[in-house]
């Protein structure tokens, strides 16, 4: 596995802060998602002989988590909030229009690698629901026609992503 030197850096000053190598098995599989896009055998397996562990403990952490990810992301990752207000204000409604544009299921990436879409929980912003992000800009109030707008402009490649 190749790392860049900058998360190399950061995972030698970060792992010496616990007393128990292994309670920095969580921030090392988010620094080398980070860097690496998703984490792979290699991967956990790399974090577990960092943290003299078995490949089998960071795997059962990978697994867990729903924001830690085994297979590569799409190119825009679509995260639509789903908590109370979100759901109320049409979130599900936004969400199959995501996946009705991409051919693509919550959960999963398009055939086409341009989308992962995913579901998460809360994003904040309530008072102006439903919530979309996409990478890391928020959009709020996303109704039919603001979806519309955002997946023409993902085909396109113009959506902002920060």
């Amino acid at each position: 596995m190749d790392l860049k030197q900058t998360t190399l850096d950061k995972i030698d000053r970060l792992v010496p802060r616990y007393p128990d190598k292994r309670s920095a098995a969580l921030p090392l599989c988010h620094l080398v998602q980070e860097d690496q896009g998703y984490l792979t055998n290699d991967s956990i397996e790399w974090i577990a002989n960092r943290l003299d562990l078995e490949p089998i403990n960071i795997a059962e952490i990978v697994t867990f988590y729903p924001m830690l990810r085994t297979e590569a992301p799409g190119k825009y990752q679509v995260r639509v909030c789903r908590t109370l207000s979100c759901a109320l204000s049409g979130a599900y409604k936004t969400c199959k229009q995501f996946e009705d544009a991409f051919d693509c299921k919550v959960g999963s990436t398009s055939d086409d690698q341009l989308v992962t879409l995913e579901y998460v929980e809360c994003h904040a912003d309530c008072g102006r629901a439903p919530v979309v992000m996409i990478g890391e800009k928020e959009y709020t109030g996303v109704d039919s026609e603001k979806a519309a707008d955002l997946i023409e402009q993902i085909k396109n490649g113009t959506v902002e992503t920060e």
